[in-house]
């Protein structure tokens, strides 16, 4: 006898059949198990179908019909995300953006780039680089990661210091809607108050609130130098000081990495390209802009890094060494992934100033509940990846790694920071994201939630807690 859930599930898939075509409904286990889960450990939940529109009418089609009978609905990209914000927790509809893949124009006049939401990232930067143009958001994961995934995160990447991050670029979106309408916001303009900023507010939602199907992206002119340095140091903290004396000498480079020596040395066993592996970290240091600033900046920087006990400070000698370097860094979390079972990557950021005290933190943290925690991440904007490397099978291990996490975010608000710089809270930080906002502040974001999503369709599970710190979730 078919259930009450079967027959219903029946209807849903010939309604989305109607919408996009037979060949684009697959609810095969196969093609289901293979959106189960996305780059965040210890995370799966199978969807009931995997969707992918051709059109942004198709989408808000299937999110009118998604709304009308409460099924949940997750926007996919590439997957590469850490909060586990593309995972179907509570089975539905995967929306996969494969075939929104296109650069719609270059626009050279205004300087902007329309895209749709499954164009690979750094297919953008390639692009508008031919162009002597310059798109600076670098998320390590760009050679894979979509733009759609990007502006749902608001990533940022190894530049974000100089250069910000992604909603910084955002010019203009079209969205859509739970309830099925199509929206556009902002434009090619330099000045716009007419109203709230909703195209900030959809930048950064996690795929909570709609479906961005196009973003108009702010294009500036290409830098005409660059000049990568490697400073290398046998004290942390002397390293995290170097950071704080950087910015106060109101430099502010293009790039400003940390480098641990567990990560060091597994970047250079993944890349071999000569990455001293006897010193206990590594900043890596770049500048760009007319040659002349360059090369004063640079030399300014190398000062200051031999002032805070920097062991040796190396210039690199030509572009391709550069680029090796600054790929290498790029590699680190794959890099890392190779030494264990499971590996935890986080972002706990703090205020510049207190990189050094958060090193300090996490080591603390790391001995205290005895695990093993690798460091990197964006050190000249507070932005570090406390990287734990475990093995999910080891119930007991993972407790402490979960306690362990808590309290670095913990310690991370104390000095000012904030719970995730760059990856989202999705589902692995919902749980303490009222220690940063406070529940006034967690009340405000459910009103706005409330009022563009009034059946929970969006994304549901992610950014709003609603059970206890719990990583594992159970394939249905």
């Amino acid at each position: 006898m078919t259930s009450k859930l079967e027959k219903k599930l029946n209807k849903l898939k010939e309604q989305l059949m109607e919408i996009t075509g037979s060949e684009n409904v697959d609810d095969s286990t196969s093609g289901r198990l293979v959106y189960s889960y996305d780059a965040t450990p210890n995370f799966q939940a199978l969807p009931d179908f995997v969707v992918s529109p051709r059109t942004a009418e198709e989408i808000a089609e299937i999110l009118k019909l998604c709304s009308e009978t409460s099924t949940p609905v997750y926007t996919r990209g590439s997957g590469t995300n850490l909060c586990a914000d593309t995972c179907p927790l509570k089975g539905g509809v995967v929306l996969l953006m494969k075939y929104l893949n296109n650069i719609l124009e270059l626009d050279k006049e205004n300087l902007t780039i329309t895209v749709q939401p499954g164009t690979i990232t750094k297919t953008i930067s390639d692009l508008v680089e031919k162009e002597d143009l310059f798109y600076p958001p670098d998320p390590s994961s760009m050679k894979i990661s979509t733009i759609g995934g990007n502006l749902a995160e608001n990533s940022g990447g190894l530049r974000g210091l100089k250069y910000g991050v992604t909603k910084d670029y955002v010019m203009a979106l079209q969205v859509a809607l739970p309830n099925g309408e199509l929206i556009r916001t902002g434009g090619k303009l330099t000045k716009d108050v007419a109203g709230y900023d909703l195209t900030h507010l959809f930048v950064g939602s996690e795929g909570t609130l709609g479906v961005i199907t196009e973003a108009t992206l702010k294009l500036i002119p290409k830098p005409e130098s660059q000049k990568t340095i490697l400073a290398l140091y046998q004290d942390i903290e002397a390293a995290g000081r170097s950071v704080s004396a950087i910015i106060s000498n109101k430099m502010i480079p293009v790039t400003l990495e940390f480098l641990d020596q567990d990560t060091i040395r597994a970047v250079e066993e993944f890349a071999h390209i000569g990455l001293p592996t006897n010193v206990k970290a590594i900043l890596l240091i770049v500048q760009d802009g007319p040659k002349e600033i360059v090369d004063r900046d640079i030399h300014k920087i190398a000062e200051i890094c031999r002032e805070e006990q920097a062991v040796d400070v190396r210039l690199a000698t030509s572009d391709e060494e550069a680029e090796e370097l600054a790929t290498a860094r790029r590699s680190a979390l794959s890099a890392l992934a190779r030494l264990k079972p499971t590996t935890i990557l986080e972002d706990a950021t703090v205020p510049r100033s207190e990189i050094a005290a958060m090193v300090r933190a996490i080591t603390e943290v790391a001995q205290k509940y005895r695990v093993r925690i690798s460091t990197f991440g964006h050190a000249g904007d507070g932005n570090l990846h406390p990287t734990c490397l475990t093995d999910a099978r080891d119930e007991e291990e993972m407790k402490r790694v979960e306690e362990a996490f808590a309290e670095i975010f913990e310690r991370a608000i104390e000095l000012g920071g904030t719970l995730t710089g760059e990856h989202g809270v999705g589902a692995t930080k919902a749980p303490y994201l009222e220690w940063k906002l406070g529940k006034a502040g967690l009340d405000v974001m459910r009103g706005i939630k409330q009022s563009i999503d009034p059946q929970g369709i969006m994304n549901p599970g992610k950014v709003f807690a609603e059970t206890g710190k719990e990583r594992m979730v159970t394939v249905k």
